[in-house]
């Protein structure tokens, strides 16, 4: 294999990750029982195409958005299909018109094949997005993509959720800003705004970017211009505007300004979105007493991943995206089942942790060797206990 083309190494190991959660998948459906999606025991592509959100995403690429937000007796928005984003479900439903094929198997066919394409982007941003770190631990770029695909909720990146689409733009985002391509950025990004509600971190990324170019023109190593210094604050100032753009339209669709974050209240044990409020109440609620200090340990971890000298390595634009958008998802959700889901998209955190160990070799392999077993029981155990469904009530993964 030494041989063969960097992407051949890339798909071969993003193929044995998605056999390895296929086998764990198949297995865990073995134990399920019937529930609001499937029957009991059911087989692989509905058990991956149809639990939890993927139904969401089905109502909408089949019957669309409802043209006014439901109420309960109570008056408050009710869980609906605005929350969740339209251009995964759209793109399965072009596929549907096209082929005639049916959710159930199109929707997890083009999630694996997205996952795929984001293992081929995240690889080559960290090529080029992290030329010192790449230096200091040779393979970085391929390591990474093993951590990413073993993270333990990457088995997300073969069901009919949003995540292979996510983590493809978020990495080619990066790798097109890192490449100054930026028209090709902002359309991505703008796509992005339709995917996930990730996109305003993203607007520090490019904030991140332009001060490093203008520093390094300073110091005669670049050559920013004017225009592309307005070029850079107009492509900062649009990825906030796709940031608020689904929003935006969901208010207009249903003559309810603030109906998308009505919507998304709708999940939360405490209806109201204050940032970073979550984490005053939901840790009690799951730890008691040491909630508090757990979260504080957690949010000391983090910080300590941020700053470690594997992470300083990594180019400013990979780096940032890490900071800012770990930063955005504590302060915008109420932490709970779902939050080690949203941290796949965080990817350069992979290279942060393959890179933690440079020297000797052996060491090197070993830690990654470590982590990577690590990772992959963790997955198991997250699709066994997470994916299953207990019909008497759970926590959605």
């Amino acid at each position: 294999m030494r041989a063969s083309p960097w992407w051949a190494h890339v798909l071969l190991v993003y193929a044995a990750a998605k056999a390895f959660a296929a086998a764990v998948f198949v297995w865990t459906a073995q134990v399920q029982e019937a529930n609001l999606w499937t029957s009991a025991r059911p087989d692989y592509l509905s058990f991956v195409a149809l639990m939890y959100d993927g139904s969401w995403y089905r109502q909408v690429a089949e019957d669309g958005y409802p043209a006014e937000l439901p109420r309960g007796a109570d008056g408050l928005v009710q869980q609906n299909a605005w929350a969740f984003f339209p251009l995964f479900p759209m793109l399965v439903r072009g596929l549907m018109t096209v082929t005639g094929g049916t959710w159930v198997v199109l929707a997890p066919t083009l999630a694996l094949l997205l996952g795929a394409g984001a293992a081929l982007v995240v690889h080559q941003a960290v090529v080029h997005g992290a030329p010192r770190a790449v230096a200091a631990r040779p393979g970085l770029p391929l390591a990474t993509v093993a951590l990413v695909c073993a993270f333990p909720t990457a088995a997300v990146l073969q069901v009919a959720y949003t995540e292979s689409l996510a983590l493809l733009l978020v990495a080619s985002a990066l790798l097109l800003l890192v490449r100054r391509r930026y028209a090709w950025t902002a359309l991505v990004v703008l796509a992005l705004g339709f995917t996930r509600a990730v996109a305003l971190p993203m607007a520090a990324v490019v904030v991140v970017h332009l001060a490093v170019r203008w520093w390094r023109t300073r110091r005669g190593e670049d050559d920013l211009r004017p225009a592309g210094t307005l070029g850079l604050v107009a492509l900062a100032g649009f990825s906030g505007v796709s940031g608020f753009a689904w929003p935006a339209i969901c208010g207009w669709a249903t003559g309810v300004p603030d109906g998308y974050l009505q919507t998304q209240e709708a999940w939360r044990g405490v209806r109201e979105v204050v940032p970073f409020s979550g984490w005053t109440y939901v840790p009690q609620f799951w730890f008691g007493a040491w909630g508090t200090w757990l979260t504080v340990a957690g949010f000391v971890l983090v910080a300590v991943v941020l700053l470690v000298p594997a992470a300083w390595r990594l180019g400013p634009e990979l780096h940032a995206w890490g900071a800012a958008y770990v930063v955005y998802i504590l302060a915008v959700i109420e932490p709970g089942s779902s939050l080690a889901r949203f941290l796949l998209l965080a990817f350069p955190l992979g290279a942060v942790t393959a890179g933690a160990v440079t020297r000797p070799a052996r060491a090197r392999r070993a830690w990654f060797v470590g982590v990577l077993v690590l990772m992959l029981g963790l997955q198991a155990l997250w699709i066994r206990q997470m994916w299953e469904f207990n019909p008497g009530g759970d926590w959605p993964p």
